[in-house]
């Protein structure tokens, strides 16, 4: 790789930069659409920031002006992106063999899911004394991978190896690498911080995006806050350490949610929600191996379902021969009630032990089952082939998008199925200041969480001590933050079908909304004209860019053009509705705006905007 500066130099560059670096790079969860481009996301951040650094500009509006890297933040970051382009230069590395972590386990586990599919060796090598957190049992049993551990004096006493070996380290400096010609991967831990995974050797190569993609649908890269103080270590600059009481925060954040939940479980934090969600599949699979030995499991999921959740579902399944994903179609005419009593009614007879992935409302329509069919459906008594009686399921809930709905209470409609909720913090929990989710149980699901907490601190998946101080601090005013920007969504939808009736909305009714389904974002499908469908679907996304366009020109410091939802403040439109993945074919994607409105905003300056855009169509 080019060589853009020596080291010192390269180290001073960084220096400056610590001192300059945006408040975005800091506090940012989310995509700003207006500089990213999906095609460029791994390569566009560091082929301009490498021209800054070329030209020893670290001003803070000169990196402002940078394209957003990877994905905020699971993917990547800009900072995330900074010190692992720096430790690459330092090493004489391309840029994307060096991977942060906010997990220390995770990255290993990415090697040894590659090597998985592709039957290779694994040789795991440490000195010094791991964290707990490396649970090599349960990633043997559990997770299906094949691997020796072996524990040196020194790496010198490494001889070669049929196969990758990975090698960690607990307490080399940041940026240290080994020369040892023996070693794929080199794991440095830095507590409590995460980790950072170089890959050496140009045989190696083929690992990266596999790697990359584990942290997307897994973990999460090592968050802001965290890459910050260690780019601070990298140039030994002495960081102010700010105090964080994680214990009073852990305390206050779940008291918190036993409330808004109505449950009495305590309730598990992870690093993202699909973080989260890895959690619960994984301690459901370790907890059905152990008392259901022997039976296939089935993992069910809308096909529709928001990307990340499908997507992990299926990466879960392909590792493991007992696990299966099979399809569970809620929209687009299929009624929940219906699919889950057929699909479950199919795995009785298979003697199966099922798992059900789904979200209410779904999305993106916005529809919600009839909740005592659907519960009917789930407490169901079904019998196997030869007479007994089937396993009951389990419920996983994602209800990021009515978070304040109570479903797993005593006295609510899903008190008799073992049920499991989990909500994405980085929306109306967080007001997208972090990516934290939680999840809770109820009563019937209450003895899983045991297996499931197990696996959250294999992953070491635990939100960090920012993010619980963040969720504890912002959560207690959520259910009160859902009913203001509920109440605004409402009063545009309306006014927007009085000022152009002939779009298509697509927001929760009335009747749904009177039973406390309150969500804030609706899509938006504006009419069109033309005499192909070429021409129509032209003038539509014409139309839907002049519109967003209009909002952010003229309501700057409200409307953004951004992936986002349950936000403090403001206003935020993405098109097409379906890009926020990232996963998405272009060909599948519907050029229709989604739109998520806050509970603070100017409601009567939008809606004079929008009007202005009709009398411009």
């Amino acid at each position: 790789m080019e060589k853009i500066m020596e080291n010192n130099k390269l180290i001073n560059y960084i220096s400056t930069l610590i001192e300059q670096v945006p408040t975005d790079w800091l506090k940012l969860t989310t995509h700003r659409l207006d500089i990213y481009d999906e095609s460029q996301a791994k390569t566009q951040f560091l082929e301009q920031f490498e021209t800054l650094v070329k030209e020893n500009n670290a001003q803070t509006s000169a990196l402002e002006e940078l394209p957003t890297a990877y994905d905020y933040i699971r993917l990547g970051h800009p900072l995330s992106s900074v010190l692992e382009w720096t430790i690459a230069q330092i090493n004489g590395l391309s840029a994307d063999s060096v991977i942060s972590f906010q997990s220390i386990t995770i990255p290993l586990m990415a090697v040894l899911r590659k090597n998985l599919f592709t039957g290779k060796n694994t040789r795991v090598v440490y000195t010094n004394e791991l964290p707990t957190a490396f649970d090599f049992d349960s990633l043997r049993d559990v997770y299906g991978y094949n691997f020796e551990v072996m524990q040196i004096n020194t790496e010198e006493e490494l001889e070669s190896f049929e196969g990758s070996t990975v090698y960690i380290s607990t307490q080399n400096k940041v940026g240290e690498l080994s020369n040892n010609a023996n070693i794929d991967f080199f794991l440095s831990i830095h507590a409590p911080y995460g980790s950072i995974l170089s890959v050496l050797g140009e045989d190696n190569k083929a690992y990266i995006s596999e790697i990359q993609h584990v942290r997307r649908r897994e973990t999460v890269a090592m968050t802001p806050a965290n890459t910050f103080a260690v780019l601070q270590e990298l140039v030994e600059k002495d960081a102010p350490q700010k105090q964080s009481d994680v214990l009073a925060n852990k305390a206050s954040l779940r008291a918190s949610i036993k409330t808004i939940t109505n449950t009495s479980s305590e309730a598990l934090v992870a690093s993202s929600g699909l973080s989260t969600q890895y959690a619960i599949v994984m301690g459901l699979i370790d907890h059905a191996l152990e008392n259901h030995p022997g039976k296939e499991i089935k993992i069910v999921v809308p096909p529709n379902c928001y990307g990340g959740t499908n997507d992990q579902a299926r990466r879960v399944a392909a590792c493991l021969d007992r696990v299966e994903v099979m399809d569970l179609p809620v929209d687009g005419g299929n009624d929940m009630v219906n699919s889950v009593d057929r699909v479950l009614t199919t795995i009785a007879e298979m003697d199966a032990v099922p798992f059900i992935i789904a979200e209410i409302p779904t999305n993106p329509r916005v529809e919600v089952p009839v909740l005592t069919d659907l519960r009917d459906a789930l407490s169901k008594e079904r019998k196997t082939p030869n007479g007994d009686q089937a396993i009951a399921p389990v419920f996983i809930l994602d209800q990021t998008f009515c978070p304040n709905f109570h479903f797993l209470g005593e006295d609510n409609i899903l008190a008799s199925v073992q049920a499991i909720a989990y909500v994405s913090g980085s929306k109306f929990p967080s007001g997208g200041k972090c990516t934290a989710g939680y999840l809770v149980a109820n009563k019937k699901a209450e003895a899983l969480m045991t297996k499931i907490e197990k696996h959250l601190t294999l992953c070491d998946n635990e939100a960090t001590a920012l993010q619980y101080e963040i969720l504890a601090e912002q959560i207690p005013s959520m259910n009160q933050r859902i009913a203001d920007a509920f109440t605004n969504t409402r009063a545009f939808v309306n006014f927007i079908e009085e000022t152009l009736p002939e779009a298509k909305i697509n927001f929760v009714s009335e009747e749904l909304a009177a039973e406390g389904f309150t969500p804030s974002v609706f899509s938006l499908d504006l009419p069109t004209k033309g005499n192909t469908d070429q021409e129509r679907e032209m003038y539509k996304r014409e139309m839907n860019n002049l519109l967003i366009n209009m909002m952010i020109n003229e309501i700057p410091n409200e409307s953004k053009y951004c992936v986002s939802y349950g936000q403090l403040k403001g206003c935020y439109w993405t098109i097409p509705a379906t890009s926020t993945q990232g996963t998405t074919k272009e060909a599948d994607k519907d050029y229709i705006a989604r739109v998520a409105l806050s509970a603070h905003m100017d409601l009567e300056k939008h809606k004079e905007v929008f009007k202005d855009f009709v009398s411009k169509m």
